[in-house]
């Protein structure tokens, strides 16, 4: 019997099948049983109508000394954290807050900033948590997208809020480092509250409780072009996304974590501060990250996994050897941004036994992981049971992302190592599958795919270009649109930009493609910031002549002086795109290639008008 079935198997599947899922048994098993047990505790707490509040409770009254969160400057225990956060709750609800208001909290990295929104959601406030780097309409923006009654904000972004007050229809508190400071008309005095309420640690009885679904707060994502939108995290997303890394990478409720990402992101905010709010760890935060101290930081709070997001590795790579290098207790990293180009080099460095490379948008649905310690890797679809969870590659326009559909105007998947759009499959009610989308529903609207692989069904649209190797291993290309061709050959931005930044000595690198009169597609173009042009021009031809083809060498350099960089440690590139290689309208040195020579050439106003009609060949 058992022969008959496997020749039905052997005829139905092939060989090659058996020989896929025997090399990727283990890894699928392991993801399974952490999907098991994250599901079997969604469905528990899903039973239970627990919320975030709920379950850090629980914790509070097991262990309330133990630290919760700490700092250079901070070491705040679970008790403490929760008494804070109940005079919050306390001090909203008597100015007449109620469950399903939005309140937005501009803070820096502090104990008090998850204090806060902890504070208010034990009222089912939902918090905007707000990017401290934003200024003028873009903040105004944020503020009036999630439509907030009331702004929170730190004193030292006082002058910032100052500059669009008439402009904000919200209530504005300030919290302050020290309370009897001066404020401004008609702003209230957040410390000062807090210290008249002393005594007032225990959460408002008569206070509207959330639920498991309700709305917890807005993250807004941090893209390099157009305004941040507000992307909506429930209670039950929350703890998904926390418990989800959690099991999948096998972290103990004993690890201490260091994260020196900002809390008002999903990666810093959740994925770390979730381990104490949701499994009494420890978790230490720093206000500011800095690649010297990284390590440094990991031996003074004696952490054992470390995170890191897009082009911290580098930065922390590219620092000098210090004796800290090895010096601390680190088990494992995670996040997601690491380059497979200096994967190898960083953990070799600084001894790192695992990598726990991660993918996934804060609104999406499409999330996934390298639980194996894969190079590269950044997550996997299973080959053996792939519809346990529905995510897939599928034919796409790589400038647009639109899908391609065929004959029955349904999506086409990807076959392996052909890159596409990454998707997941949308199933409403189901904590892992659902889009929560954003604040502004049309936004939203934007993001799911209709009539997918059957009539009917709906995926969120990742935006990112793909691919798959035969064992179902993800490895990202691009986004879509920042791919570009030149010569007859696609061109990748971020394989270049990693290849670039490599050669010029892990120097921050932004490549994108330009137009050129009288030229087919667009060609590459590199923005280094080098200020003090330690780049040697001729040793950078060689040597990147050695690790690109010819169509994607960057046929224009320039040289930055000064970098704008997103919250997230992504380089903006929209501004340079824009100015392309126009030295009229360019303060910073720009080099051409010179096809004839095999070097870069200063690219001077005589030069650009000669490109400009043609006279110059690339």
């Amino acid at each position: 019997m058992f022969a008959v079935l496997f020749a039905i198997l052997l005829v139905t599947v092939g060989w090659r099948w058996f020989y896929i899922a025997a090399l990727t048994c283990k890894r699928d098993m392991t993801a399974l049983w952490a999907y098991i047990k994250l599901l079997v505790l969604m469905k528990r707490y899903e039973r239970k109508n627990l919320s975030i509040g709920d379950v850090f409770q629980k914790h509070v009254n097991k262990y309330p000394e133990k630290m919760a969160i700490i700092s250079e400057t901070q070491r705040w225990t679970f008790r403490q954290l929760n008494e804070f956060s109940n005079r919050i709750a306390y001090i909203f609800h008597t100015h007449g807050y109620t469950k399903g208001d939005v309140i937005g909290l501009m803070l820096e990295n502090r104990a008090e900033f998850v204090a806060i929104w902890l504070g208010l959601s034990k009222l089912g406030i939902i918090t905007s948590l707000i990017n401290t780097n934003l200024k003028g309409s873009s903040l105004l923006h944020s503020i009036n997208v999630a439509k907030c009654s009331a702004f929170i904000y730190g004193e030292a972004f006082e002058e910032t809020i100052g500059d669009i007050t008439s402009d904000i229809h919200a209530k504005l508190y300030q919290f302050n480092n020290c309370g009897n400071k001066q404020m401004r008309n008609l702003v209230e005095d957040l410390t000062a509250l807090l210290d008249s309420c002393s005594g007032y640690e225990v959460l408002p009885t008569e206070a509207q409780q959330p639920n498991h679904h309700d709305k917890l707060v807005y993250i807004y994502t941090s893209g390099t072009t157009g305004l941040p939108k507000a992307a909506v995290i429930s209670h039950s997303r929350y703890i998904f996304i926390a418990a989800g890394i959690h099991y999948t990478l096998n972290f103990k409720k004993k690890d201490v974590y260091y994260t020196p990402l900002p809390l008002y992101h999903t990666a810093g905010g959740v994925m770390s501060i979730g381990q104490a709010l949701l499994f009494g760890s420890t978790v230490a935060i720093r206000k500011k990250f800095s690649a010297s101290a990284y390590f440094a930081d990991c031996v003074r709070f004696n952490c054992t996994i470390g995170q890191y997001i897009g082009e911290m590795a580098r930065y922390i790579l590219a620092t000098p050897p210090s004796g800290y290098d090895r010096k601390h207790k680190i088990r494992m990293v995670f996040g997601n941004g690491l380059r497979p180009q200096i994967w190898t080099p960083f953990v070799k460095r600084f001894n790192i036994k695992k990598v726990g490379e991660f993918y996934g948008a804060t609104e999406g649905n499409a999330n996934i992981m390298n639980n194996d310690n894969t190079i590269g890797a950044i997550g996997f679809i299973s080959r053996i049971f792939p519809q346990i969870y529905p995510i897939a590659i599928i034919k796409a326009d790589s400038d647009t992302g639109e899908p391609i559909r065929g004959a029955d105007g349904l999506c086409q998947r990807c076959e392996p190592g052909e890159s596409g759009v990454f998707i997941g499959k949308i199933i409403k009610g189901n904590p892992s599958r659902e889009f929560l989308g954003y604040a502004d529903e049309t936004a939203s609207s934007k993001k799911i795919a209709h009539n997918v692989f059957k009539k009917g069904d709906m995926a969120f649209l990742s935006g990112d270009l793909l691919t798959a190797d035969e064992r179902g291993y993800l490895y990202f290309m691009d986004r879509t649109g920042d791919t570009f061709r030149w010569k007859g050959e696609n061109v990748s931005t971020s394989e270049v930009e990693a290849q670039v930044s490599n050669v010029a000595s892990y120097k921050d690198t932004i490549v994108y493609g330009v137009t050129i009169p009288n030229a087919e597609g667009r060609a590459g173009m590199a923005a280094i910031y080098d200020p003090q042009r330690q780049v040697n021009l001729e040793r950078f031809a060689e040597d990147i002549s050695k690790v690109l083809p010819s169509y994607a060498r960057p046929q224009f350099i320039r040289f930055l002086t000064n970098v704008d960089i997103t919250g997230t440690y992504k380089l903006r590139k929209v501004d340079l795109q824009k100015e392309g290689y126009n030295p009229n309208i360019i303060q910073d040195a720009i080099y051409y290639y010179q096809t004839t020579s095999g070097r870069y050439g200063l690219l001077t106003n005589d030069i650009f008008e000669k490109i400009n009609r043609g006279e110059v060949r690339f």
